[in-house]
């Protein structure tokens, strides 16, 4: 059986895969203008992620859908707009004190940097807090 944070990572990989599908059709098949069809292809990843990581990495069988979601939003939320602003701030300034560098460069750094956080921020409230087993339930 595939391991937790394995499936977790392919699931972060299909999340980004349905926002860049979703964005691109939207903008280059239907017209749509790009902040509009940003706002469709983020909400369609993570109505996928939260059920994906649900049913597939967390397998979580709580019935309470709607505190979960609103668990979920709120972890997630605060990962990329909390978390991610921080990391990528700290590396902008980070990067401006020691090599007097800034632009598309740093930047691309700084999310990549950002994203990797976000990452383990998200697997370790998902799963201790969003999608939390039963301590009768172990199937790791």
């Amino acid at each position: 059986m595939m391991n937790e944070k394995i499936r977790f990572v392919l699931v972060g990989a299909v999340n980004t895969a349905v926002d860049f599908g979703v964005l691109f059709l939207l903008v280059s098949g239907f017209g749509v203008v790009p902040l509009l069809a940003n706002i469709a292809s983020t909400t369609a990843a993570l109505l996928t992620s939260f059920v994906l990581n649900k049913k597939t990495v967390f397998r979580s069988t709580d019935g309470n859908h709607v505190k979960q979601f609103a668990l979920f939003l709120v972890v997630t939320l605060a990962g990329i707009w909390g978390l991610q602003g921080l990391v990528i701030f700290s590396v902008n300034e980070l990067a401006l004190q020691l090599f007097v560098a800034e632009g598309t460069g740093v930047l691309l750094v700084a999310k990549i940097i950002a994203t990797f956080f976000s990452l383990v921020w998200n697997y370790l409230w998902y799963s201790k807090v969003v999608f939390r087993k039963d301590a009768s339930r172990v199937d790791r």
